[in-house]
């Protein structure tokens, strides 16, 4: 007899912008989607509401970093899928809070695999792997066998993580898998992330404000993608036949510096004339330059960035202009 129930995913930080976006993808796939947050009765879940989805996600009250709380969530929601987008996101902040980054994403991580673990069923994993993980890696495209060399306590976080993920997948059989995804945005992102940072002040300059813009380190390279393109991404690593890791990624890399020159150009103005270079924004490590092979993404999921990086600066200042 075939089982025609709806599948069940639970999205851990279903509350950002990879959660939201993947929860609205999983909606229109016929999912039954469940979302968590540490205190469900009390978060806005405006990242759900601004989609328009919120009516149609089950939130649930979870403690990433509390294995009784993960065991009692996953029992009670019996997932076939589980997405844990959860912990601390921010590279800048976790020099700050290199601790709580270190506990949310590690420790996380690791209850949710033996969870999986201890209840033995068939829940199929995706981990939140990140490009920080490689750090410089010399210019050189960073694919699924580049080492890692993490320059930032978040990716030192994220490292530790996807370890965790590729040990139970060898020693315990479970189909877990960790996605390896370079930046990706959208207007979802919070404004202490510098694209959403650039946008929002170049569109308020637009608009007739005196302000000037003040970022850090322009040179730095980065390959930027599109949000709502890499949650797909996510949904089919856990479709395949096999588990496995997967770098995401455009394979095109653009400086800060072009960022913001094109943000700027799209409103009809010169980025010189808005923007200083504060120092005090630098980070202690940074990378210079980073930049992602999809080549195995392509090949095994048939998964391609269809969205550039001047694409997405379009979007997100055509998304922009509608809230100023």
């Amino acid at each position: 007899m075939i089982d025609e129930r709806p599948k069940k995913a639970l999205i851990v930080g279903v509350s950002g912008q990879d959660g939201a976006y993947l929860a609205q993808f999983l909606l229109s796939k016929g999912y039954e989607v469940y979302g968590t947050s540490r205190d469900a009765q009390t978060s806005s879940f405006r990242n759900l509401l601004r989609l328009g989805i919120r009516d149609r996600v089950q939130a649930e009250s979870m403690a990433p970093n509390d294995f009784r709380s993960v065991l009692q969530t996953i029992a009670k929601v019996e997932p076939d899928e589980l997405y844990n987008l959860a912990g601390q996101s921010s590279v800048g902040l976790s020099f700050q809070q290199p601790v709580e980054t270190l506990e949310s994403i590690s420790i996380g991580t690791l209850n949710f695999l033996e969870v999986i673990r201890f209840l033995e069923r068939p829940i199929r994993f995706y981990n939140a792997g990140s490009s920080e993980c490689f750090g410089d890696t010399g210019g050189a495209a960073a694919d699924e066998m580049t080492p890692f060399r993490p320059r930032s306590p978040y990716a030192v976080a994220k490292a530790a993580a996807f370890w965790e993920v590729a040990n139970y997948r060898e020693a315990y059989g479970l189909f877990v898998c960790s996605g390896i995804l370079f930046n990706h945005e959208s207007p979802l992102r919070p404004e202490r992330f510098v694209t959403r940072k650039i946008v929002a002040s170049a569109c308020r300059i637009a608009g007739g404000s005196e302000e000037t813009l003040s970022l850090g380190n322009i040179a730095i390279a980065r390959d930027w993608g599109w949000a709502p393109e890499y949650v797909e991404a996510m949904w089919l690593m856990l479709q395949q036949d096999q588990a496995d890791d997967f770098v995401i990624a455009t394979g095109q890399t653009h400086t800060l510096e072009e960022f913001t020159a094109a943000v700027f150009s799209s409103l009809g103005l010169d980025w010189r004339e808005h923007v200083v270079t504060n120092a005090s924004l630098f980070r202690p490590t940074d990378i210079t330059v980073n930049r992602g092979n999809p080549g195995k993404a392509r090949e095994k999921l048939g998964w391609l960035a269809r969205h550039k990086m001047p694409d997405v600066v379009k979007m997100m200042v055509a998304e922009q202009q509608k809230g100023v």
